[in-house]
Parts: C-alpha cells; structure tokens; sequence
C-alpha cells in the first residue's frame, strides 16, 4: 500500500490530508447523530403538545425541562416567547438547530470536490512527467515513462475513492436534517393552529 502511495507523487500528500479530514469529520457526524436518535423522545413530544392544547403551559413546560430532543426544543422556544412572536421565535430555534445539524458539512462537501481536482492535477502532472521523459530518455526506456502514468492513474484513483466514500454518509446526513426540518415545521405549523384556535375560542368565550 505505501508503495502505492509513494508512486502516485506528491499530490498523493493534499489527497491523505483530505481522506483524513473527511474521515475525522464523517465520524464525528455519524456519532452526532446516533446521539440524536437516542435523545429523540415522540410520547414526550406528543404529551407537550396536548399540554399546550389544554393551555397547561406550566405543566409542559415542566415535562420537558430535561430534554435533549431538538423538536421539543424548538417548541418549548416558541411557548416561552408566544405573547412575542411565535413564529419568529420558532424559526430562530429551529435555525440554531439545524445550524448545529450542519456543522462541518460544508467542510466534508468540500473534501468531496477538492478530491477529484487533486486527482486529476495529479493525473496532469504525470502525463507531463511521461511525455518529459519520452523527450529525454525515449522509447528505450519504457519504465520511466510508465512510472509517469502510474502516477497519473493512482492519483485519479486515490482522488475518486475518497469522494466517492465521502459522499453516501454525506448524503445520509443531508437526508437526516431534511428529516428533522420537516418534523420541526410539522410540529411548529401544528402549534400555531393549537394557539390560533385557543386564541378565537377565547374571544369567543368572550
């Protein structure tokens, strides 16, 4: 393997940094989000949101001073400053949420596009080293213009693979916080009907 890495030049150095950083980065996101799903609690959410329909708001508020889980989160944000804003103070939590949802994405779809580059920077450099040696050496000597494209292709290799593999958990987190974002503004639309609905019932008790 270390032969390999050494035949493909010094672009294969940036490439291992890349793999590196990406790894580290796609480990701590997939730990993040298994922490996620472990904190998630529906039968609490669920029982929040009967609360505030019954205008318990105390009793909801009780019921989830210990919790971890993001949506109730946002939630418990938008019935603290509801004499305020409901809506904004929903949409400021759920913008802190999912901003912490996407951290070091941006860093990881960076490695993704930067990866390939190298390879063909890599794969440039090479092809370039080959034709300078065919002009110097020439077709006797066939092994210094293959060492140049060996450099060429392992470097594309190395530069493709570690996109490749960064890309499907990518994704993956991409489709969680899609997920979550559209369980946050289900549970936040549904909480704007509770409080318009009590809201005219209570001018109509009037």
């Amino acid at each position: 393997m270390l032969d390999y890495f050494y035949q493909g030049g010094p672009v294969m150095y940036p490439l291992l940094l890349c793999s590196l950083i990406s790894l580290s980065l796609i480990m701590e996101r997939g730990l993040f989000w298994i922490r996620e799903k472990k904190t998630r609690d529906r039968k609490r959410l669920d029982d929040f949101m009967e609360l505030i329909e019954k205008n318990r708001f105390e009793e909801a508020r009780t019921l989830t001073r210990d919790t971890r889980d993001c949506v109730i989160r946002v939630m418990v944000c938008g019935v603290v400053h509801r004499e305020f804003s409901l809506r904004d103070a929903l949409r400021m939590s759920a913008d802190e949420e999912i901003a912490r949802m996407r951290r070091y994405l941006p860093i990881i779809d960076t490695m993704i596009t930067l990866s390939p580059l190298l390879g063909i920077l890599g794969t440039v450099t090479g092809i370039i080293y080959s034709f300078h040696m065919l002009g110097t050496a020439g077709v006797e000597h066939p092994s210094m213009i293959t060492e140049g494209i060996s450099q060429a292709l392992l470097t594309t290799a190395f530069g493709l693979t570690i996109a490749i593999f960064s890309l499907i958990p990518y994704n993956y987190f991409l489709s969680q916080i899609e997920k979550t974002t559209q369980e946050i503004e289900k549970y936040g639309t549904n909480m704007e009907i509770i409080f318009e609905k009590n809201r005219n019932g209570a001018k109509g008790a009037r």
